[in-house]
């Protein structure tokens, strides 16, 4: 990214005009009181507003280059500008005052969105009179920089989805503050979208707050050097999703390795166990398209190599791999420890993350160690050469992307400093400069299909190959249930490509009846997300010994679909199956989301924005615009309610019956069978094929 400051507007008004506006074609700017504004066409029926105490400076955080937007005006009538833009009327009204209190006058300029008909989308807080409110606060930061705030007013009946991966249960954000900043099973994309009919981007990568009250919204910066943000108008939640996407980048086509089935575990620690796994798929007849070979495959952590006693002739298991028709996925983590064979010479080049207090150190997991700087691009460079050293030299293509918020060792963001600024400013950055960094590499060596699992998001993150899971989650009906609302509110976000652990990640016993029903009913439910991933740490854990009798990190026990019984294994087998037949569907649905911007996994209210009911659904998802997924989440239940949204007629995929929509039907559901219904007679090659 770079920073750099925006020179002020070159037509200012004619001598002795008492116009507040300066105006160079289409950018509009408002001085006053130290403040400058401006705001300008960036995208159709989009608009990027800046303000800054002194001038505002040019960020790529995560917008690309603003466009042409040949349609684009500003009407000037004394002290209201309005800029005009397809469906998107921006209104500046400049005012000033004398405040008695402070012995002055007070110079302020209020800003406000419209659709096309002069119907209030947005607006900021006015100042409330006595009250004397700000819209947009500056308060100076100890460390640097300013703490900004912005207060707008919104529709108190709204309803509000996107923001990315927050583990909780709310499909209507109304009503929630969300901490903008990345943890481990949180990836904070500051992206919303209003049944009201627009989209904002809160274009600042610092931890601060966004708070979406009954009485307004607020967001917050901890550490910024301006405000900075981005509003869309659109009709439809399509309509936005295709102009944000616009804006920040579209995600690339996926591969074909990514639309069938990924087998993965906690972890396989040799050649031959992993091999093994793969060619079992292939002598029952299972489809696979990727399986991965999870951490500590290294010596140390961040030689980001094979460990040759483990894994002797990596190439030779890629080929292998490739006979069987499946890829090879590798871990790779950004954490480089001190014993590390690449550590001095990465802390004497300064790749690394640094720490302005205490000892230098961020993580403790296997020893102390710290983080590739992947905001400096000499540090993407490094860790790209490593990569192609240790792993593409030996035909591998596709890495997962650990550890990518990054998980400090304590989130204090005040004791880290990148080469891109304070951690306070520029942290949630982070995740997408490091798929970044692989992405590039992989495109300067002239790789086509990319795609990369990554552990964490933020906005502009899908235009580099990004496959979000949600992280190190509990194996448990409430987890698994945040995970449905997640996945929506991540597609809405604007990254398309999201998995998760199927079974969840920790608190799984392989022979334990009540986590195998977890399991078959997740596994069911991940059949029909972007990517339909299995993964996990199962108990108990299997001892990993060297041959000079040295302990390495344990393994999980089996996590493969004939490792539960063999009931479960008829099950999980017709469903890995039953994806491979959604393959075509899947393609398709896929080239969506390159193309126009669209999620894959999508709330009813996507397709459906026209029914009030289908903003309230958050437990049922769209895989695509014809196929209407309603999961079992709860143990025990035979049978769940499912809602069928309105302005569609829907086919029960198991039983062929045709439902008219705007209703809520009983649906069947013994433990073989996921509620699936299909739009308007879609997909009926498939008919009954779940059913035994």
């Amino acid at each position: 990214m770079t920073t750099t400051t925006t020179p002020p507007a070159t037509t200012d008004p004619p001598p002795g005009a008492a116009s507040p506006w300066h105006v160079d074609g289409t950018r509009l700017t408002w001085r006053g009181g130290g403040e400058t504004l401006v705001v300008e066409p960036w995208g159709a029926d989009s608009a990027r507003v800046r303000s800054a105490q002194g001038e505002v400076v040019d960020t790529d955080w995560a917008l690309l280059p603003a466009p042409e937007t040949a349609d684009a005006r500003i009407e000037l009538d004394g002290d209201v500008a309005t800029l005009v833009n397809g469906r998107l009327r921006v209104v500046l009204t400049a005012h000033d005052h004398y405040h008695w209190q402070g012995g002055q006058r007070r110079f302020r300029c209020h800003v406000s969105f419209q659709d096309a008909d002069g119907r209030e989308l947005l607006a900021e807080r006015e100042s409330g009179g006595a009250l004397a409110l700000r819209a947009r606060q500056y308060d100076a930061h100890p460390a640097g920089g300013w703490r900004t705030s912005l207060f707008l007013d919104s529709p108190a009946d709204e309803k509000l989805v996107g923001m990315g991966l927050y583990q909780q249960d709310h499909i209507d954000l109304k009503g929630c503050t969300l901490e903008l900043a990345h943890r481990n099973s949180q990836a904070s994309v500051p992206f919303v979208v209003s049944s009201a009919g627009y989209g904002m981007l809160w274009h600042s990568p610092a931890v601060g707050h966004a708070t979406f009250g009954r009485n307004g919204t607020e967001w917050t910066a901890e550490s910024a050097p301006q405000i900075d943000y981005w509003v869309t108008a659109g009709d439809t939640p399509a309509q936005i999703s295709r102009a944000y996407a616009d804006a920040t980048g579209h995600a690339p086509v996926m591969p074909e390795r990514g639309l069938g089935y990924w087998q993965c575990k906690l972890r396989y620690s040799s050649q031959e166990e992993l091999l093994e796994v793969a060619r079992e798929h292939r002598r029952r007849d299972l489809p696979l398209d990727v399986i991965v070979a999870d951490f500590f495959h290294w010596p140390r952590m961040g030689d980001f190599r094979f460990d040759d006693e483990f894994w002797p002739d990596p190439a030779a298991m890629v080929a292998e791999l490739r006979d069987l028709g499946v890829e090879l996925m590798v871990s790779v983590w950004p954490q480089v420890a001190l014993t590390s064979e690449n550590f001095d010479e990465m802390s004497r080049q300064g790749l690394l993350v640094a720490t302005h207090r205490g000892i230098d150190v961020q993580m403790w997991f296997e020893g102390p160690s710290r983080f590739v700087d992947t905001t400096n691009p000499r540090a993407r460079a490094y860790l790209w050469e490593k990569l192609r050293s240790g792993y593409g030299r030996h035909g591998i293509r596709t890495f997962w992307l650990d550890e990518a918020e990054p998980e400090f060792g304590q989130y204090d963001f005040g004791a880290y400093r990148y080469d891109a600024g304070p951690a306070l400013a520029v942290t949630n950055i982070y995740p997408q400069t490091f798929s970044r960094a692989v992405f590039e590499g992989q495109q300067g060596d002239g790789e086509t299909e990319i795609v990369n699992l990554v552990r964490c998001a933020w906005a502009g993150s899908q235009r580099y190959g990004a496959l979000l899971w949600s992280g190190d989650i509990h194996s448990s009906w409430t987890a698994m249930r945040r995970q449905i609302t997640a996945g929506i509110h991540v597609g809405v976000a604007g990254v398309p490509w999201f998995t998760t652990d199927i079974g969840g990640f920790g608190g799984g016993r392989t022979d334990d009846p009540a986590f195998q029903e977890l399991l078959v009913r997740w596994f069911q439910m991940g059949a029909f997300m972007p990517v339909m991933r299995m993964h996990g740490d199962r108990a108990p854990q299997v001892p990993v010994v060297a041959a000079d009798g040295s302990r390495r990190l344990p393994s999980g026990s089996g996590n493969e679909l004939w490792s539960f019984g063999t009931e479960n294994y008829e099950i999980l087998a017709r469903y890995v199956r039953f994806r491979e037949r959604l393959r075509d569907y899947t393609r398709d649905v896929m080239r969506t989301a390159h193309e126009d911007g669209q999620p894959v996994m999508r709330g009813l209210f996507h397709n459906f924005p026209d029914d009030p009911q289908a903003w309230d659904v958050g437990d049922q998802f769209m895989h695509g615009p014809d196929v209407l997924v309603a999961p079992v989440t709860e143990p025990g239940a035979t049978s769940r309610a499912v809602y069928l949204p309105a302005g569609a007629r829907w086919t029960d995929l198991h039983t062929g019956a045709v439902h008219a929509g705007g209703q809520w039907v009983e649906a069947d559901a013994p433990r073989h069978l996921v509620p699936v219904f299909t739009r308007d007679g879609a997909l009926s090659d498939l008919q009954g094929y779940l059913v035994p």
